[in-house]
């Protein structure tokens, strides 16, 4: 009887430490697991650098292109170069980068650094200012290591994150924390987030456009913001709204539909609208009545809400034979009620006039004289509308422009074409020749709808 007693006298003994031990175990494969997590995925996480000509101007934040070729000077007050880093994922072996949209939006040279300090040149492929997502393509190499986005339908909060982000192109920056949050809208710097995932893992400088991923090392979103207001809170785009966008950009028979307002999202005191910036003359927009300055509060009657994203929800309503917007205009709300195939079938033209306020011309004969053109492909720009977005970016008579996003331009009907898919991709970058300099120069416009 001693015996047995003495035996259950130590199992009591033992039971706290046992019970200690398989908690301290599973901390240790935890962390075990953190590391080998990064070891993976930081290959596939890069560092961006971006360079643009910019001159900061009065109005606090804002910046104008200016390079100093615009003043027909040498001046170097009139330009200076401005250096932006960031980070990027890889999601494709073929060099298919995503990063956020605010990094390369003003960008005139892109390159991309890996883990292994290998360096190449990046062009735009498209980009999303209402999600602050751009993707981009490494140019004239593949093989790339690449990230899996998590094939779970939810993520929960209080699950581990792991945060890496490579600001600099030599090692990764990495921290950890939790899922604090989703579905968060905020705004940051006048841009206006929704259903962004909220973590407690810090995102350092240079982290923005870098991994937020689950413990099995997927991809959960991909970081966007630091808010300044609450220490140690980050937020990320989830992958489901990254991956809409890649898909329909990735795909070659997506035709993104053109409306013809060029759309904002505000938050007032009344709440929520998309405010109209302005309307493309001879677009479906003007055609059926609205106007600059239009407040759309409603769209197929459902209200205008932080977390929609006007142009995927307009896209799919177009499958239907109409679709209709709620608009307020001063203190008048009516309906404007839109034909689907009329859209479907819009193609602004001429772009030149209609919304760069410029006149083109393909070199040859008088012009060609004129502006003593070399050049055998290109166009050259005869007229500069004053108050158009040609003059707001220096835009000149004799320029050429030889590229639009990377795509060499034979002639002004190409010019069109190139002009169309860059509006319905939200970017387009000039290369252009004035005498005897070659520059790039993004042209910034507001979201298409």
């Amino acid at each position: 009887m001693m015996r047995k007693s003495s035996n259950i006298g130590l199992l009591l003994i033992l039971c706290p430490i046992l019970l200690l031990v398989p908690s301290s175990i599973w901390a240790a494969s935890k962390e075990d697991k953190v590391a080998d997590v990064v070891e993976v995925a930081s290959k596939a996480i890069v560092n961006i650098k971006t360079e643009e000509w910019a001159k900061k101007t009065n109005e606090g934040n804002a910046v104008t292109i200016l390079k100093r070729f615009f003043s027909g000077d040498d001046e170097e007050e009139e330009g200076e170069t401005f250096e932006n880093i960031g980070s990027g994922v890889v999601l494709d072996p073929k060099g298919i980068i995503v990063t956020n949209e605010h990094l390369v939006s003003k960008a005139v040279n892109i390159r991309v650094r890996f883990t292994n300090r290998q360096e190449y040149d990046a062009y735009v492929l498209a980009t999303d200012p209402e999600l602050d997502i751009a993707l981009l393509k490494v140019e004239g190499k593949q093989g790339f290591p690449s990230l899996k986005v998590s094939p779970k339908t939810s993520i929960r909060v209080g699950e581990k994150t792991i945060v890496i982000g490579n600001p600099y192109g030599l090692s990764s920056t990495v921290t950890t924390g939790v899922v604090s949050a989703l579905g968060r809208n905020l705004k940051i710097n006048d841009r206006i987030y929704a259903n962004l995932i909220q973590t407690d893992a810090a995102i350092n400088p240079g982290s923005s456009g870098g991994g937020l991923l689950d413990i099995e090392g997927h991809l959960l979103g991909i970081v966007t913001a630091i808010y300044e207001e609450g220490k140690g809170i980050g937020f990320a785009i989830p992958m489901e709204d990254v991956m809409s966008m890649v898909s329909e950009f990735l795909n070659p028979g997506a035709k993104r539909p053109i409306f013809g307002a060029f759309i904002e999202k505000r938050r007032d005191e009344k709440g929520i609208h998309i405010y109209v910036n302005r309307i493309v003359s001879g677009s479906p927009a003007e055609k059926y009545g609205m106007k600059e300055g239009d407040r759309i509060v409603e769209f197929n009657k459902k209200r205008i809400k932080e977390g929609m994203k006007m142009s995927s929800v307009f896209k799919s309503a177009l499958a239907r034979d109409s679709c209709s917007f709620g608009v307020i205009r001063g203190d008048q709300a009516f309906l404007v009620s839109v034909s689907a195939d009329y859209i479907r079938k819009y193609v602004p033209s001429p772009v030149d006039k209609l919304l760069l306020g410029l006149r083109l011309s393909d070199i040859k004969g008088y012009v060609r004289l004129k502006y003593r053109l070399r050049e055998k492909s290109g166009v050259v720009v005869t007229k500069v509308t004053k108050g158009g977005i040609g003059e707001r970016y220096g835009l000149k008579a004799g320029d050429v422009i030889l590229k639009i996003n990377n795509e060499e331009l034979p002639n002004k009907e190409e010019f069109q074409n190139l002009m169309v898919e860059g509006l319905r991709r939200n970017y387009v970058l000039y290369q252009i020749k004035r005498t005897e300099n070659v520059f790039f120069l993004p042209i910034k416009l507001d979201t298409l709808l």
